[in-house]
């Protein structure tokens, strides 16, 4: 099989909440809004969408149209009419997770085995794969938020959702959960990236928007259209 390229914003997310000691993915009960949420952003920050006034809807922008089947989707939802934030993460995010980390399991950067338990019973358990891009990702997410490395846009982007989730904690220790990272979290969920990124102050703007958004739908889901 061919391997898809060019990662979206939500994969390396997806690819992020993995979580090697145990096999499992870190907020499988909200994960549909915090994938929703990277694919909206990953769509702000690409210039395909925008938002028609500060907290009102999103709608499509320019002529462009995204090629990767994900970000297609949530664009043709949106190209439909205006929506609000929180209606959008809600039609697009429950079909995310299987695709998504298919995707990464073709890629290899993650693994799918199966194993027997009770020497009877088969069932599938991911691994973390041999290309190395978590660790990757995970290095530049630590630097942003430990190490005080001004980060880019999509660095920026993944450590908010990750913060906006409330899986930050579950990354210790390779991500101290302490004080410090709680504030700087804290900041780039607000949109508060640093100057490295001032020149796409619109699209932190909106992003930061989205981040939000998907936090607030965690947990007070809303079917306001």
């Amino acid at each position: 099989m061919t391997k898809p390229e060019n990662p979206t914003l939500a994969e390396d997310l997806l690819l992020l909440l993995f979580q090697p000691r145990s096999g499992t993915i870190a907020g499988e009960n909200t994960l549909f809004y915090v994938l929703g949420g990277a694919v909206l952003a990953d769509l702000a920050m690409h210039g395909y969408v925008t938002m028609n006034e500060p907290g009102g809807k999103l709608e499509t922008f320019g002529d462009q149209v995204p090629a990767d089947p994900s970000l297609r989707s949530a664009w043709d939802t949106i190209d439909e009419r205006p929506r609000r934030v929180q209606t959008v993460l809600a039609t697009i995010g429950p079909v995310l997770r299987g695709p998504l980390l298919q995707r990464l399991i073709d890629r290899g950067d993650l693994d799918q085995v199966e194993r027997k338990s009770l020497l009877v019973f088969t069932r599938k358990v991911l691994t973390e794969g041999t290309t190395g891009r978590r660790e990757e990702l995970l290095a530049a997410v630590r630097g942003t938020l430990v190490d005080g490395v001004e980060p880019t846009a999509r660095v920026a982007a993944l450590a908010a959702l990750i913060s906006g989730s409330g899986t930050l904690p579950q990354f210790h220790p390779d991500i101290p959960w302490n004080s410090a990272v709680i504030s700087r979290a804290m900041e780039l969920e607000q949109g508060n990236w640093g100057a490295r990124a001032a020149a796409e102050a619109v699209t932190r703007t909106m992003t930061a928007v989205v981040v939000n958004s998907a936090v607030i739908a965690t947990t007070v889901p809303t079917n306001n259209a």
